[in-house]
This record gives structure tokens, sequence and C-alpha cells, in this order.
């Protein structure tokens, strides 16, 4: 039992180790930058990347998996945020970072979406999104981590941010070129040392032992405003809810701010859990996973945190370097709160350009480059699906750039299956007229359906066989029986052959004078159930 147990955790244990290791280093100028982007301190950011981290390792559902404070999820907070503060600057008594005090009751919220979505399995959804959506997305996020890192080019002179010129740009791209090649060539070489903790170590010790002047993790927190690194473990928040009353007429924004944290949170961590995936070829639980990150933020909200999700930059990293199990994610928390607690000296000397380097790297094996290969040869719907979703992910979000690719695929499936619906038609040795349906009758294809038939013009007995067919959804049921009606109504004898019985119950209960129509004595092997949502008040 100890053994499977131990087992299920890592079945490379030096591998994971390492692996974390590295990630680590990844995602202390990541939990940073992000935490500035939210307009929070960095040690907020850091603690939240260290509680997501930690409980999604041990019992989320995709184990290699890392999760921290992301963009994704910091872009749609910080409006929130400022808007409290300005609120607890207003206050007879004025409450300093009531924004935060906010964001910290918003993820107790975010964490019982989430955790509900898991409860009711609605994780399973993710696998229901078309690939090119899928590929829209890695490419979109290939290129924002790619536009991401380039605002690391830049150092602040007098205040301003100006890019870097002359012989400072040269040792940065010098460095990441460096970087780039330790992580490309020393896996060619052996596989057992982590090629990108390698190259970290190797690009800190040129620019240490070699005092050169370059920017350092250190002097990135201290140029957005930060102090640095000092800190302690996360304190329980407490005092957050006797704040409760700050946010009498807010409601509203904590709400609303708190279903998009928590939509855009699950679909980049279900999302991410998909591609790894399909990298390692096993398969993780997405309602698990849902359940885990629910955990995680509301602990984000207890403790102090930032909140976040899966990260899919580091996630990958992981991957590559070989971490599969959960001691990879549980090292690179628990060694992220080591770095702020007790290594946070060394770990600001760490140049940006051995962390730029590594990010370009996961950059390249991010994107899909085999897109530019098929993008001819795939339907130009799925083309156009695929294109508009990496535009969209760069100019807006992940969530509404998967949400709109979804909508973009069905409304072209459903065009196409209304071009699918056939009647075929013969006549019998008694002069009976059969319309033969082929194809699916659902919203979509209701006005095809209707211009095959000619009540008028058809003979007195008019026979419709449904037995290729599948009758969808209610707007079928309606069809059907508002031809049924317009024959009924000529006076002509109808008989309707081949329905479902979830069907006839739907049309008996619209219209009971149908039964005398419906042909119930005949079996079909073929046809099986249609829908079992028969809504009872029809």
């Amino acid at each position: 039992m100890i053994k499977r147990i131990f087992q299920n955790f890592t079945h490379h244990p030096k591998t994971d180790i390492f692996s974390g290791l590295t990630v680590a280093l990844a995602l202390v100028p990541e939990a940073v930058a992000f935490a500035f982007v939210a307009g929070v301190d960095p040690l907020v950011g850091l603690y939240g990347a260290f509680m997501m981290g930690i409980v999604t390792a041990l019992f989320g559902g995709r184990p290699g998996m890392i999760s921290g404070a992301t963009g994704a999820m910091a872009v749609v907070m910080v409006h929130m945020i400022q808007k409290g503060n300005e609120v607890g600057f207003q206050l007879h008594e004025p409450i300093n970072n009531l924004g935060l005090q906010w964001l910290f009751i918003t993820l107790l919220i975010v964490g019982i979406i989430q955790i509900a979505a898991g409860v009711f399995r609605l994780g399973k959804f993710v696998r229901l999104i078309p690939h090119p959506v899928m590929m829209g997305f890695v490419n979109g996020l290939a290129i924002v981590i790619f536009l991401s890192q380039l605002n690391l080019f830049k150092e602040t002179i007098d205040g301003q941010q100006q890019w870097l010129q002359g012989a400072d740009l040269l040792v940065m791209v010098g460095l990441i070129a460096l970087t780039m090649g330790i992580m490309f060539l020393l896996p060619k070489l052996t596989e057992k040392i982590p090629a990108a903790l390698t190259a970290i170590v190797v690009v800190a010790a040129i620019t240490i032992f070699g005092d050169l002047e370059v920017n350092t993790v250190g002097s990135f927190i201290r140029d957005g405003g930060g102090s640095g690194l000092k800190g302690s473990l996360p304190q329980f928040q407490g005092q957050i809810f006797g704040l409760f009353h700050t946010i009498e007429g807010h409601w509203g924004l904590i709400i609303s701010t708190a279903f998009l944290l928590a939509a855009v949170g699950l679909i980049e961590s279900l999302m991410t859990l998909n591609l790894v995936d399909e990298i390692t070829e096993t398969r993780g639980s997405g309602n698990r996973e849902c359940v885990a990150q629910g955990g995680a933020n509301m602990l984000n909200g207890l403790f102090g945190g930032m909140g976040g999700c899966a990260m899919i930059g580091q996630s990958i990293i992981n991957v590559n370097s070989g971490g599969r199990g959960r001691l990879s994610g549980a090292v690179a928390a628990i060694a992220l709160l080591c770095f702020v607690l007790f290594g946070a000296s060394l770990i600001e000397q760490i140049p940006i350009a051995a962390l730029v380097g590594v990010m370009f790297v996961v950059v390249i094996g991010t994107f899909a480059w085999s897109s530019f290969r098929i993008i001819n040869k795939i339907p130009i719907s799925d083309a156009v699906v695929l294109v508009t979703v990496s535009a969209i992910t760069v100019w807006k979000d992940l969530a509404v750039a998967v949400i709109a690719g979804v909508i973009i695929s069905a409304l072209v499936f459903a065009w196409k299956n209304t071009t699918m619906i056939r009647a075929r038609k013969r006549i019998k040795d008694d002069g009976t007229k059969v319309y033969e349906v082929w194809g699916p009758l659902f919203f979509g294809s209701v006005q095809n359906f209707n211009s095959k038939f000619e009540p008028k013009a058809d003979p007195q007995k008019v026979e419709i066989d449904f037995i290729e067919s599948r009758v969808s959804d209610h707007s079928g049921i309606e069809a059907v029986r508002g031809i049924a009606n317009k024959y009924l109504g000529l006076g002509k004898a109808l008989k309707l052959t081949h329905l479902s019985p979830e069907c006839i119950t739907l049309l008996l209960k619209a219209s009971p004078e149908l039964e005398q129509v419906i042909e119930t004595s005949i079996d079909d092997p073929r046809y099986y159930v249609v829908t079992d949502l028969i809504d009872s008040e029809v």
C-alpha cells in the first residue's frame, strides 16, 4: 500500500526534485510581475503562487501540472482592487489597501464556485472544446508569453521605462542566447542534468563572478516599487470578515468579478490539463482539478495570497524537464516559499536574461508550428477558428478567446448540419406518397425540413418516415407537429413512422390528437434514444 502511494506521488524522485527546483526559479519573477499587474505587493503574488502550487500539486487532477499567480487572473482583478482602494480612501475612517481585502473576500467566492463546478462534474465539458480552438489557444498563449518577456528588455531611468540600448542590450541578448543554447544542446549530451536549471545557474555564475551589471530579479522588484523578497509566512486574514460592511453597494462588482475569475481560472486550468495530457499521453481528472483549484483559491483568500490558476508555461517547463509526478509540483511550491524566506538574497541575483531565455524556449515549445503546415489543408472554417482564437487570446484574454472559438465552431457545425436534412420521395402502389427523412432535425435544420413538403399538392395519403433522422431538440419536435397539423388541416390522411419514444411523448403532450397518426407498432433496431430531456411543461 505504501509503495503504491509513493509511486502515485512520484515515479522518478530525482527528476521530479530537479524539475521542481527549475520551475520554482521561473515562478519568482512571474509571480512578482503578475502582482504588479494586479496592483498588489509582490509578496501577495508569491504567497499566492505557493498556496496554489502546493494544494493543486497534492490534490489536483493532473500530476506534473503547475499552478500559481497568473496574468489572466491579474488583469481581471485589477479593476476591483483599484475600486476598493478608492472606496477605502473615501471612508470616514480611511482603510489602506481596502481593494486587497476585497480581493481576499472575492477569492472565497471564487473558491466556492470552482469547487461547485467540480462537484457537479462540469470539468468534463472542456473535452468538448474543438481541436482548432485548442491550437489557437496554444498559439495565442505562446505569443502572449513572448510579448510579456519584451517588457524585460527595458530599464528604468529617472522614473521612465526605456528600451535597453548599446552594450546593455548586447549583454542581455548574449545571455539569453547562452541560456537557450544550453537548454537546446545539453539534452543532446545528457538527460540526467536538468537543462533549464543548469542554464540559470551557469548564466547567474557568469554575471556574478564576471561582475556584469545586468537586470536581476532583485532590481526588477525594486524598479516595480517593491522592497525585495524579504518576508514571512503568510498570516491568516481573519480581519476580512469585519470588512463586509465596506462592500455595501458594491456586491455586484465583487460577485461579477468572482464569477469572471472563476471562469478564467477554470478555463485556463482545464485547457492546460488537456495540453499536458497530450504531451504525456496520459489523462487527468478535470473535475478533481476544479475542486483543487477552488480549495487553493479559498486558502489564498484566508491567508492573504493573490490567487491564481494553472500556468501553462511553467507546466510545460516542468513536463519537458521530466517532472511527471506530484512531487515535482510540491517541490516547486515549497522551494518557492523557501527562496522567499531563506534564499532571497541569492534569488535576487539571478539575471532576468536567464529567465527570459527559459521562457523563450517555452514559447518555441508551446507554439503549434504544425498549424502553418496544415492551415491550407483543413476546412476554411477551422482555419478561421484557429486564427481568431489566437488573435483574441493576444488581444483580450484566454477566457474570451476560448468562448468565442467554441461559439464560432458551434455555429459552423449548426450551419453545416442545416444542409444535411433530406427527404427522399416515393409513391407506394396504393398511391401513398412517402417522405423518407434523412439527417438531423434540430433548430438549425427546421427551415430546410419544412421546405421539403408540399401539403397542398400531395395526394390524400401521406407517410413521413423518420427511420434515418434524429429529432434532436424541441424545435425539431415543433417542426414535426407543425407539418402534421398542416396535413390534418387539409383533411389528408397522415402517418408518422419510426419516431423515438421520447419524441412521441413530447408530441402527444403538445397535441394529443396526433396519437391517431403516429405509428408505434414498427420495430426499428437501428433507432434508439434521441433525447432524455423531456420538458414536463410542454
